[in-house]
């Protein structure tokens, strides 16, 4: 079993190159989405990623638990979890602005990846974790950005640290950072 994070900005190439591993681990392999079809433009983001995927791979769409779906995971060799920070943007979306510093959202947020954390660690399967680095950036302006960036950037290094194998793509390259 490994963990591989892929991380960098936003549109950076991260997707397709966690797609390309994932395709060099086996064809068995269950793609873990967490897109929701909000807008147009999203619908189009999910499109393009939906037409790139081989159409043999298993599919596991779950915005909103991590846990949900888990015992999926062993029946494929490889899972590709794309992107952790959807996830983490559909709990904030989901928080009243005027409850942004309760410190129960991050702490659930956090907890909730632990959990994941120590149950695919247990899988007999290579993982492949796609997020996005919120250090590349400045400071959000709105408190729903800066609620974001500050809890993405702890879940990333909770996952990092728990990697066997991270890796920073920027403009299509990929760096890896890890071991």
């Amino acid at each position: 079993m490994t963990i591989t994070l892929v991380t960098g900005g936003v549109r950076s190439g991260k997707s397709r190159f966690a797609e390309t591993q994932a395709k060099g681990v086996s064809p068995s392999v269950l793609y873990v989405a967490f897109g929701v079809s909000i807008d147009h433009e999203m619908e189009q983001r999910i499109n393009k990623h939906q037409i790139r995927r081989p159409k043999e791979w298993g599919l596991l769409e779950e915005p909103y638990n991590l846990l949900n779906g888990i015992h999926i995971y062993q029946s494929y060799d490889c899972i590709l979890v794309d992107s952790i920070d959807t996830w983490v943007s559909n709990q904030c979306i989901r928080i009243p602005e005027d409850q942004l510093k309760n410190p129960e959202y991050p702490a659930a947020i956090l907890q909730e990846t632990k959990e994941w954390l120590a149950h695919i660690s247990e899988i007999n399967c290579s993982i492949i974790i796609v997020t996005s680095e919120t250090g590349l950036g400045g400071v959000a302006m709105s408190p729903l950005g800066r609620f974001f960036q500050d809890v993405l950037g702890e879940v990333n290094q909770l996952i990092a640290e728990q990697a066997d194998k991270v890796y920073v793509v920027m403009s299509g390259i990929p760096v890896r950072i890890k071991p």
